[in-house]
């Protein structure tokens, strides 16, 4: 980190969010610098705190994605709680939340009245399916966009069931992406004085992180499906099982295939038909 803090030093964050895509979210701008302050309900506080593993009683889970934040536990249906966030937006830049939509209405503390009332504040929400369309209420957890985004269809091996990827890439894409929104609002703030609302949807997340599958449906018409550890479009690139173990080879282009050749003793590859390109390899 820069000796000034950081690109965010001097930002101030108020993290209305919890278990995952929201606190990733903070998380990011806490480690570059910008000053986050986690408002948790009290007594059960973020429902992380009660994910394994544990070490002295406290959750490694919850202390991941919650690193380097200050705390506060503010019953949000209590107005004198309600009067002390007021005073901690004051003076915030942003407000990150990942409620289901409408609840933060209900609350009192929805875009619209809080734009009103602080018209620099960047509001960031995260929801399972954003703030419009038909699906918007619909609550949502990783494990459900990784099935609706298409994602556990293309993983894992031919011929199993559908696989979660081992990691909650549903949660930490929309975190990233509402970081980078956020990011952004920061910067057309300094440029308009402008604050805006950043609404990320972490289904529409998945859908982009699908990278080239959709693509491949659309030129081919056929829906992808999963390829063990091969790459769709890149070959050699998988993993191989040899006799006393698996090795990666990955030869993104003809000059590492050459390369791989050379190194296997399989000079004759490099001018064989079969595998002048590496479309022609795949």
């Amino acid at each position: 980190m820069a000796a000034s803090g950081g690109p965010l030093s001097g930002v101030t964050v108020v993290d209305l969010s919890r278990i995952l895509a929201g606190p990733y979210c903070t998380m990011m701008m806490a480690e570059l610098g910008a000053r986050v302050i986690k408002v948790e309900t009290p007594e059960t506080g973020d429902d992380a705190r009660h994910y394994g593993p544990f070490i002295n009683g406290k959750s490694a889970y919850f202390q991941s994605v919650n690193r380097g934040k200050e705390s506060i536990a503010l019953n949000l249906k209590d107005n004198g709680d309600k009067a002390i966030l007021d005073k901690l937006l004051e003076k915030a830049d942003i407000i990150v939340e990942n409620f289901r939509p409408g609840t933060m209405e209900k609350l009192g503390f929805g875009w619209e009245r809080l734009h009103e009332k602080f018209p620099k504040l960047i509001y960031v929400s995260a929801s399972g399916f954003g703030h419009s369309g038909p699906d918007m209420y619909r609550p949502a957890y990783d494990m459900v966009v990784q099935g609706m985004g298409g994602i556990m269809s293309i993983t894992g091996h031919e011929g199993a069931p559908p696989t979660r990827i081992g990691t909650s890439i549903g949660d930490i894409g929309s975190g990233l992406y509402a970081a980078i929104g956020a990011m952004s609002a920061l910067f057309h703030r300094s440029s308009t004085g402008e604050a805006t609302k950043v609404d990320i949807s972490m289904y529409d997340c998945q859908l982009a992180l699908l990278e080239n599958a959709i693509m491949r449906y659309f030129v081919t018409g056929t829906a992808p499906g999963p390829l063990g550890a091969r790459h769709p479009s890149i070959t050699p690139f998988e993993a191989f099982e040899t006799e006393d173990g698996y090795i990666i080879i990955a030869a993104g282009n003809d000059g590492l295939f050459h390369k791989m050749a050379d190194a296997l003793g399989k000079e004759s590859w490099k001018t064989d038909d079969r595998f002048l390109t590496n479309d022609l390899r795949a």
